[in-house]
């Protein structure tokens, strides 16, 4: 018995991840945006340009939400304001303060403003947008002009610095809710990923073949991404690094991130053969979730990353001290808040369709081999409409006993794996402990290989001559012309 298989970076390295599931939807009619975040290979020029697209949407796109977001945001304070009046005038109290003085004070007075005109410009990056996922562009020259120049986007991201980090306000921005909200309820039916990806467009950038978390950063500024990246001339040159969306609106426990290690088995190639472990742990982050601050102990949960940081005294104390808990933990804390049916409903189904699609996608790069088998972990991450996405795939998974929670659960999937692989060689209905069968494809024929040498050839073709025009004599008799 071999415990590996030829062809596992295909999916175990973050750049084989990121070029097979783009390809998802040409073999199997799956959008993998649906549990995948968007990812790119910086070091493909195309991948490259496509990424930095991918950015101006976004911030495009983040613009609107602004706009929409400000307009909830005084709602809720003119509804405060309203319901503090009505209390002081109920119990008889004067008002110390005027009406709107709070409103004011909870605006941000800022002495930067930015004019209406990236607003607009906004609004009509994603009207474009949506012709184009709408295939209403098809006819539109390929010479012609974009509608907004490099210089112009240069702007338009360099404004929305200013508004997202530091505090901008945008002039006249009420007179563009209703617009931004119909353009973005629009874009919602056509962007799976308009939810988890919030409005400060961080993306996070990868060596594409290191594991444990060395070498990645979150950061939400272009010109450093591209800079960051292009600096490393090694890793740029052998295509290594990726970048992909940051998920903005994870799942928070006790307001602290967290991801989730799910193990798998592949016992088979052909057919694929996939095994899924019923127990899995949940990763916690050593410090409180927060956006404007992108220090990796904050949010990436690899316990090599947050062995090596102390856990915040800010933290809420129900987060474990340990910062793992096992999926049953998990289970009743969704108990617990009313969300019981969401593990069997939406977490679980999630993750098991996830495996499925990435292993039928790389099946044919992988070398079929009998007598072999590979376990796997999967990372995820949930979203805060409990959607997991699929962050990446580890071969050679640590089973080292870090906590009490992997010293149970890594001996207990080990102990498993040997029941699947060896004991059920033997006994079929033997037990099998935590481990479910997945996925069995049907068995796929191997065409017989014969030695036949295939070869098309062709010749050219000839013009043909015109054809000679025969001279005919005709012989005149009486009245009857005769041909000799």
């Amino acid at each position: 018995m071999i415990n590996h298989y030829v062809g596992a970076g295909s999916f175990t390295t973050k750049a084989g991840l990121c070029v097979n599931l783009r390809n998802f939807q040409w073999f199997h009619q799956v959008n993998p945006d649906i549990f995948f975040p968007r990812c790119y290979r910086l070091a493909a020029a195309e991948e490259k340009q496509a990424f930095i697209e991918d950015f101006r949407l976004t911030t495009a796109r983040n613009i609107l939400k602004w706009v929409v977001e400000q307009k909830k945001k005084n709602d809720h304070i003119l509804t405060e304001n309203k319901n503090q009046k009505e209390e002081s005038v109920s119990s008889g109290k004067k008002g110390t303060r005027e009406e709107g003085t709070h409103l004011k004070a909870n605006i941000s007075l800022c002495c930067v403003v930015i004019s209406s005109q990236l607003v607009q410009t906004a609004v009509l990056a994603c009207e474009e947008h949506l012709n184009y996922l709408e295939h209403k562009d098809i006819d539109v020259s390929l010479d012609a002009p974009p509608a907004i120049t490099e210089e112009c986007w240069d702007r338009i991201i360099q404004q929305y610095y200013q508004v997202i980090h530091n505090g901008a306000m945008i002039q006249d921005w009420s007179s563009y809710v209703g617009v931004c909200t119909h353009i973005l309820r629009q874009l919602q039916a056509a962007s799976p990923q308009m939810d988890m990806e919030g409005m400060h467009n961080i993306w996070i950038v990868k060596p594409g073949a290191q594991s444990r978390g060395r070498g990645i950063t979150c950061m939400n500024r272009l010109e450093e991404i591209l800079k960051v990246v292009c600096g490393e001339a090694s890793i740029f040159s052998e295509g290594k690094w990726v970048v992909q969306k940051y998920i903005e609106n994870p799942l928070l426990i006790y307001g602290t991130k967290f991801d989730v290690r799910q193990w798998f088995l592949v016992t088979d190639w052909n057919p694929v053969t996939i095994w899924f472990y019923k127990d899995c742990y949940l990763r916690f982050s050593s410090q409180p979730f927060s956006l404007k601050n992108l220090d990796i102990s904050i949010h990436l949960c690899n316990n090599s990353i947050q062995r090596r940081c102390e856990n915040s005294s800010s933290r809420h104390p129900m987060v474990p001290t340990d910062n793992m808990w096992t999926s049953e933990q998990f289970k009743d804390y969704l108990r617990k808040n009313g969300k019981g049916s969401m593990w069997e409903h939406i977490i679980s189904p999630g993750m098991k369709k996830a495996i499925i699609h990435t292993m039928q996608m790389v099946q044919d790069g992988m070398k079929p081999r009998k007598n072999s088998f590979e376990l796997y972990g999967a990372d995820f991450l949930i979203g805060k409409d409990y959607i997991p996405w699929l962050i990446e795939i580890n071969c050679s998974p640590t089973m080292s006993p870090s906590t009490a929670v992997t010293a149970m659960l890594c001996t207990n999937v080990q102990e498993d794996t040997i029941k699947v692989v060896v004991d059920r060689r033997n006994e079929r209905t033997c037990d099998i402990g935590r481990f479910e069968l997945l996925y069995r494809q049907p068995v796929m024929d191997i065409p017989l290989y014969i030695g036949i040498n295939l070869l098309v050839e062709g010749s050219c073709i000839r013009k043909p001559r015109p054809p000679v025009q025969k001279n005919v004599t005709t012989i005149w008799l009486g009245n009857t012309a005769q041909n000799p």
